[in-house]
């Protein structure tokens, strides 16, 4: 039986602290658990072993408000403007675990494709990688798919995520994308000279497309979000 935890607004920090805490208390008999969260101003996370002074203009972030924290898992760069974020505690006992990371991708991200279907006709689930428009790309979540990412009908990348599995289970953290992030917000918080944000428009399927309101995102999260707990739970 799945359990479902809203621990609401709060930094990007804490956020990342509050899954962090929960896989370090994760036993192998628990209850599956679904997590959702929502952010405080702009913020974006990176994966653990990543630098994001390498990656982004620090300047220019500090610039435009943008909270920054590393999360538990690995990965890349994502931006959380216009996203809707969630992770998912899976214990080892349960008989969807696996010590296979890519099974694990495909299991939750099987969910997430059925639960994104109220937006999209077709998902389907990446099966062999694009090569990067530059090695930049490598490191920001929504510029390079991967395998077993969630794909629209159009060969975007709506969903992707990152894992950190211990022996008693695993964290998965994960991103569906809603609508991109404005441009100019881009060219200040990306370093010059890489292609991260034409990668991004290429390969991002956007749900609301230009011209979304506050009002708009919010309603296509609180629907994600009840299709999501519809998934993996019903």
């Amino acid at each position: 039986m799945w359990k479902i935890l809203d621990t609401g607004t709060a930094s990007a920090e804490q956020n990342m602290a509050i899954d962090a805490e929960l896989l370090e208390n994760l036993s192998p008999d628990d209850p599956p658990l679904l997590h959702f969260y929502d952010w405080e101003g702009d913020s974006a996370t990176y994966g653990y072993f990543l630098s994001p002074s390498k990656l982004l203009n620090l300047e220019g972030a500090r610039a435009r408000g943008l909270s920054l924290a590393r999360r538990p898992t690995g990965g890349g760069v994502v931006f959380h403007l216009s996203d809707l974020a969630f992770s998912i505690l899976l214990p080892a006992h349960s008989p969807h675990f696996s010590l296979n990371t890519l099974d694990n991708y495909n299991f939750i991200n099987s969910g997430v494709k059925r639960a994104v279907k109220t937006f999209l006709e077709k998902p389907s689930l990446l099966l062999e990688e694009p090569l990067p428009f530059d090695e930049s790309c490598r490191h920001f979540c929504m510029a390079k798919p991967t395998k077993y990412d969630v794909m629209g009908e159009d060969g975007r990348k709506i969903a992707g995520a990152a894992q950190r599995r211990r022996k008693e289970g695993y964290l998965h953290q994960g991103s569906i994308s809603i609508a991109l992030p404005k441009e100019d917000f881009l060219d200040a918080v990306l370093l010059p000279g890489t292609q991260v944000r034409e990668a991004m428009f290429q390969n991002t399927f956007s749900i609301l497309g230009s011209g979304w309101t506050p009002a708009d995102l919010q309603e296509v999260r609180e629907t994600l979000k009840h299709q999501l707990q519809k998934e993996f739970t019903q």
